[in-house]
């Protein structure tokens, strides 16, 4: 049975919530709070700001080593949505699974079962926690924020598209930020990155035969950000995310 959505952090654009069907005890959304708020290097602050609290938190509380992101662009998951978590609703949302040793369950596992078949979270074990998720996230996107300056503005971060070395469907494409100088690469991702992922996101959706996009984006590490955005249709034969949570990298990620 599904839950009502918990909100466990607000900021400025975007909020930090529990889906309403938490697949690990790891699962959060990062969920725009207005629908009409255009993405703009201020609200891709707002992102980063709450993508990284989460990260900490989760980090802080369930001891999480490694995060994943998955989303969509333009795209509903159709059937028994395998590698796709459930629709919470229209407005832009980022599921986020912390990983961590010794988890009950992983990601990959409830994701590789068709939606009716996978076991949410229960409810009290998920309130163990979200009281310590809830100081954690307000501590660290405070911390930050006093740290961070308003965002520049100037042109947009190169971003590098390219073919996986192993294609899952036909739609597959790897996005990542261009090569930088050493001294901006230890800057790292930055709210122009983001403007400019999503650009190049938009620009895969209008590809013959795709009308929207499923993308994972495996937690880097110390290497290079990788998002894995597969081209989707209603018309396909066969769902690429089937294909892709075989891959060696992603079951790391997921599974």
């Amino acid at each position: 049975m599904s839950m009502s959505r918990r909100l466990l952090y607000a900021s400025e654009i975007w909020e930090v919530v529990r889906p309403r069907t938490a697949l690990t005890p790891g699962h959060v959304l990062i969920r725009l709070t207005n629908p009409a708020i255009a993405f703009d290097l201020r609200s891709a602050a707002d992102w980063l700001l709450c993508h990284e609290a989460a990260r900490q938190a989760l980090a802080g509380l369930l001891g999480a080593t490694r995060c994943t992101v998955v989303f969509a662009h333009q795209w509903h998951p159709i059937g028994a949505a395998i590698g796709e978590p459930e629709v919470e609703s229209s407005t832009p949302t980022f599921h986020l699974f912390g990983r961590w040793d010794g988890e009950p369950v992983t990601p990959g596992e409830q994701l590789l079962l068709p939606t009716q078949r996978r076991v949410p979270t229960a409810e009290d074990k998920l309130e163990m926690y979200d009281g310590g998720l809830r100081a954690a996230l307000r501590r660290s996107a405070e911390e930050r924020s006093g740290e961070s300056s308003p965002p520049a503005e100037g042109p947009l971060p190169g971003i590098v598209a390219v073919p996986p070395p192993v294609m899952a469907g036909p739609h597959h494409t790897v996005l990542s930020p261009a090569p930088l100088s050493p001294a901006a690469e230890d800057a790292g991702l930055t709210p122009g990155h983001l403007l400019a992922l999503a650009a190049s996101l938009q620009g895969l959706t209008e590809r013959r035969g795709v009308t929207g996009i499923s993308c994972v984006v495996p937690d880097p590490g110390p290497g290079r950000l990788e998002v894995h955005a597969l081209g989707r249709s209603a018309g396909e034969s066969v769902n690429p995310l089937q294909e892709f949570l075989a891959l060696p990298k992603v079951s790391q990620a997921l599974l």
